[in-house]
């Protein structure tokens, strides 16, 4: 700070001097050689400023990061290495910064080719009932997703505010959803969140998105167990190096498509997720699927997963809604249908719980992760007499992938099976994303995927209910 006061006497008694001069003695100005000396020297203090500034500027922002930790804002005039001017990778554009908060915008969307042509015409379920399959053969500009995110008045006081549809979902109940949540971030052990958020059901749920190796969907097992979104109040946060957790409690496991009035009176609805990267502490850019960080030290993750609610069938979406998050028997029969056990009967309610575990390993751009699933309803409230008390279902998934060359290409598979009480269907993925431009935020996807007897589907994934054989996208995806 002396060095400062120092600086700036220096610099006005510079500038001052020579209109004393002038005033004091009106003879012709000094020589040019005079004037050119003053204005190196002004120069120079002007130089010595700016950099006192950076160091005050390099000052504050590291106290803000002791204090904010991830959330502190960037330094002033300081855009980070080798990022354009306004864009944060994560965070999309900077449309606005200032000492009251900042404003960033990002986009997520996709332009599919799918061919589901050599899906078999018919499905029969367990119970002999059959249904005919229409085999989607067309171009869509799939999704738009529109977000505007970052703090205002307190870089702890975050929001999150966003739009998206699906285009062939167009017509279908929520098929444009309007939504966000507010968060204060109390310190890095715990943040506190308000409003639509995903259940932390599975690693696809847990604040992954879309940071996948499939484009926008996920295996047939994942989508089979997993909740969906929902309002409600969340926590999450690290509570020792590399364990972090997240907790919610919402109104049921898909809020989508269902107003105020069709939710039952209980607040009824928890999910919870606990995860450990031991070796180095984290797992890539937004945990992603994959290696595309190309970690040079081998960097692993371990999870836990536990969500229960009550749900009735008021709160569940129609068949074909986009983000449709239903209970289903393993042959794809919702439990909420009219008579799901043909047998006369109908289900009104019922108590919906499901564990997941899952571990990953990354290398070097090599990646390979397992999911395992155990879900069990039960406590049905039902119009008549029932052949089960409780639906036991078991699966698990397989994803691997490469970057055959690093920042470019990165072929993967996927493998999931349900083992469940009316049928055990599975699903193979073959596909590669290429990155054309060296960047994760743009990138060509082509996928080969082959159903057997899929239980779940609707009109924005690539699988039907019921879907046997092989179904074909590629997709032109962009994300930032």
């Amino acid at each position: 700070m002396k060095g400062t006061s120092t600086s700036m006497v220096a610099l006005c008694a510079a500038m001052l001097t020579p209109a004393i001069g002038q005033a004091e003695d009106s003879t012709p100005s000094a020589p040019s050689q005079d004037v050119e000396q003053q204005l190196q020297e002004l120069k120079s203090l002007r130089q010595d400023l700016q950099q006192q500034s950076q160091q005050f500027d390099q000052r504050i922002h590291h106290l803000e990061t002791q204090l904010y930790g991830d959330d502190a804002p960037p330094a002033t005039g300081q855009p980070q290495a080798g990022v354009s001017k306004g864009y944060r990778p994560g965070k999309g554009f900077n449309l606005f910064s200032s000492d009251m908060g900042e404003v960033n915008f990002s986009v997520f969307s996709y332009t599919r080719y799918l061919n589901q042509k050599d899906f078999d015409r018919t499905y029969t379920d367990s119970f002999g009932r059959s249904s005919e399959i229409d085999p989607r053969n067309d171009l869509q500009f799939q999704k738009v997703n529109l977000s505007f995110k970052g703090w205002i008045f307190d870089p702890k006081l975050h929001y999150l505010f966003y739009t998206w549809t699906s285009n062939t979902s167009q017509g279908d109940p929520a098929q444009v959803v309007v939504a966000g949540n507010l968060s204060y971030h109390f310190n890095k052990s715990f943040k506190l969140y308000g409003g639509i958020g995903a259940l932390p059901s599975t690693r696809s749920t847990n604040g992954t998105f879309p940071n996948w190796l499939k484009n926008d969907h996920r295996t047939i097992a994942d989508e089979f167990f997993r909740g969906s979104y929902t309002t409600g109040i969340w926590a999450e946060g690290e509570i020792a190096e590399g364990v972090q957790y997240r907790a919610m409690l919402g109104n049921n496991l898909s809020q989508l498509g269902v107003d105020g009035a069709q939710l039952d009176d209980g607040l009824n609805t928890f999910s919870g997720a606990l995860w450990w990267m031991p070796t180095t502490g984290e797992f890539g850019p937004g945990e992603e699927f994959g290696d595309y960080a190309f970690h040079e030290e081998i960097a692993t993750r371990f999870g836990i997963h536990f969500t229960h609610s009550r749900e009735d069938a008021q709160s569940q979406p129609g068949v074909n809604t986009f983000e449709n998050s239903q209970i289903h028997l393993s042959d794809g029969t919702l439990i909420f249908s009219a008579d799901p056990f043909n047998n006369g009967t109908q289900i009104n309610q019922a108590t919906y719980q499901m564990a997941a575990a899952n571990a990953g390993i990354k290398y070097r751009g090599w990646y390979l992760e397992a999911e395992f699933y155990h879900r069990w309803v039960d406590k049905f409230d039902a119009t008549g007499p029932l052949p089960v008390d409780e639906l036991d279902d078991k699966g698990y998934q397989i994803q691997a992938s490469m970057m055959a060359i690093p920042k470019v290409l990165q072929p993967y598979v996927a493998y999931s099976e349900i083992q469940g009480e009316y049928g055990t269907p599975h699903d193979i993925s073959v596909g590669a994303n290429w990155f054309p431009f060296k960047r994760k935020e743009f990138r060509f996807s082509v996928q080969g995927l082959y159903l057997q007897d899929s239980p779940v589907g609707y009109s924005s994934v690539p699988f039907q209910v019921g879907g046997n054989g092989w179904a074909i996208t590629t997709d032109m995806v962009l994300a930032f």
